[in-house]
């Protein structure tokens, strides 16, 4: 059966300011792990005010601490921001606290723009190094070599890697290192089917993983009524008009007519990046859900449900588990 998971963005809305958000995202996974959904991933992003994450393991702990037993990680961190050993000793502290629960996704991009990617004090040629630096991180989490260097406490904690990608870049190298590859395909879906190909064909069996397992984003946005649910997506919609503007916003509420908002060109542009969505009340879902399986034979789903309401987005998530028979 198809594993659910939830990829959360932490949504500073214009009716929530960041410490709300992370106390929102807190509340959704604890939700959702008694409906039975499989992980929760935050993601690393930067110069952002609608979204509250940048501090990626920071919030992958406050969720932590407010669960029981789903697990938590980062969809992803932006490894080229960052020094592995760091990384590995912010991992590997989170391992430590909470064992077996703590998943390490990593992207390739910088996840913001170039004045931010200065502002990190990262050259843009880190992204060179991005095999190798997995390779330097996996060396952390391994048992401790004598006289080597250590990121303590990481040593010996072996956290799961995932590589992630909207490319076939990713999907290679997670085939070849033999890791678990999450296609992006919730905002990026064009090169999905010909990545995941890619993935299975090449995939080496490694120590972590003994055959392929790919995860694929997906923005589920569910309600009662098909009406509710369309008018519950323009949030999403308008955030995504808005990146193709160059404006960054803080989450806005639906709107009624989302046609007024947009030129048709931004609409054939969101369409496109948004293509990879199912909108609708539980039979709409059920078929779009078993659809995408179909295509894809995800081993499991990450989920997007970006809705400005709190409430609203726990029902859309309720609805999802419901229509899937994950709650049951």
């Amino acid at each position: 059966m198809t594993s659910l998971s939830i990829l959360d963005l932490v949504r500073v809305t214009e009716a929530t300011d960041a410490r709300g958000a992370l106390n929102n995202a807190r509340d959704l996974a604890a939700h959702a792990e008694t409906w039975g959904y499989r992980r929760f991933w935050v993601a690393e992003h930067h110069n952002m005010p609608g979204i509250a994450s940048a501090a990626t393991a920071v919030v992958i702990g406050h969720i932590l601490e407010g669960t029981r037993k789903i697990r938590v990680g980062a969809g992803g961190i932006m490894l080229p921001n960052h020094a592995p050993l760091v990384i590995a000793e912010q991992f590997g502290t989170l391992a430590r606290l909470f064992p077996d629960r703590v998943d390490l996704g990593l992207g390739r991009a910088p996840g913001t723009d170039q004045t931010t990617v200065r502002a990190l004090r990262r050259a843009m040629s880190a992204v060179d190094s991005f095999p190798d630096d997995i390779r330097e991180l996996q060396g952390y989490f391994a048992p401790a070599a004598a006289n080597a260097l250590q990121a303590v406490p990481a040593a010996g904690t072996n956290v799961p890697l995932w590589i992630l990608g909207s490319s076939t870049y990713g999907a290679q190298l997670a085939a070849e290192y033999g890791l678990p590859y999450a296609f992006a395909s919730h905002f990026a879906p064009a090169e999905l089917g010909l990545a995941l190909d890619l993935y299975r064909r090449g995939f080496k069996p490694s120590a972590q993983l003994a055959r392929p397992h790919v995860a694929v984003g997906v923005n589920i946005i569910a309600a009662d009524s098909e009406a509710e649910a369309r008018r519950l997506a323009t949030t999403t919609q308008m955030a995504f008009t808005n990146l193709l503007r160059g404006t960054r916003q803080l989450g806005q509420p639906p709107i009624d007519d989302i046609e007024h908002y947009w030129s048709p060109a931004e609409k054939a542009q969101v369409g496109l990046m948004l293509a990879c969505s199912i909108i609708g009340a539980p039979a709409t879902l059920r078929e779009g859900i078993k659809a995408l399986i179909a295509e894809t034979a995800a081993d499991e789903l990450i989920i997007v449900s970006d809705i400005y309401d709190h409430e609203a987005r726990l029902r859309s998530f309720e609805l999802i588990a419901e229509a899937t028979g994950l709650s049951a």
